[in-house]
């Protein structure tokens, strides 16, 4: 018994590292690695990937927001063969928990400081939420940067994704166990048919475990069953 070819591969990145970097223990020849301009937004983004993989049903892998765009051009329309999504950046599943209404607070008010031109008081409140420990003017200035890259980064909530977006599509829910916001939001995927792993030890890109390659294999060879 022969068993059925695999789905052909598409990787989305998340807000830091784009293409085969951002998939580093993926071989590069085994799909195609999305790239989307830093300044694209989630609708643009989701429509690219649309209409790259429409005829293929590919088994979409995305990371942190990357899931945001991967979930959208499902939810309008895109046929896939299953989702991998690690460390999915899905705010929008969880609203009402307590730590995801603490994040958003957190960074809607950074953001308004922002637009205020206020940049520096929008890094005191951003640096430590995402990155840990305090901003330190001796810093400032090697930090900057990245400050306004982030100061108008896309948000990962407001696209109207709801857990019934991926209802009845294989997939499988990578976490790293580090942060209760990501364990919060693959419950939720979970409540709706998702599988979810924890690799701990590589915090926000638990695609770096060594068991990653592992699991994804037996996740897509169970697709073709």
């Amino acid at each position: 018994m022969h068993r059925a070819p695999l789905p052909h591969r598409v990787f989305l990145h998340g807000a830091g590292r784009r293409g085969t970097a951002a998939w580093p223990s993926q071989d590069p020849e085994s799909g195609t690695f999305l790239g989307f301009p830093a300044d694209s937004s989630i609708g643009s983004q989701a429509d690219a990937l649309a209409e790259s993989a429409r005829d293929r049903e590919p088994i979409l892998f995305a990371h942190s927001i990357g899931a945001v765009t991967a979930v959208r051009a499902v939810a309008g329309g895109l046929r896939v063969s299953g989702l991998v999504l690690v460390e999915p950046a899905l705010y929008d599943v969880a609203r009402g928990a307590a730590p995801i209404e603490r994040h958003i607070a957190v960074v809607t008010e950074a953001r308004s400081r922002a637009t205020e031109d206020d940049l520096y008081g929008f890094w005191a409140l951003f640096r430590p939420l995402m990155f840990g420990g305090p901003l330190d003017r001796e810093s400032w200035p090697d930090e900057r940067a990245v400050a306004e890259h982030w100061a108008t980064a896309n948000l990962p909530w407001g696209h109207g994704i709801r857990e019934r977006s991926i209802a009845g599509v294989p997939t499988l829910v990578v976490t790293g166990g580090w942060n209760e916001e990501y364990e919060i939001i693959a419950g939720r995927l979970v409540d709706v048919g998702a599988s979810h792993l924890v690799l701990p030890g590589f915090a926000h890109r638990p695609q770096d475990h060594p068991d990653f390659p592992a699991a994804v294999t037996a996740f897509e060879q169970s697709l073709t069953i």
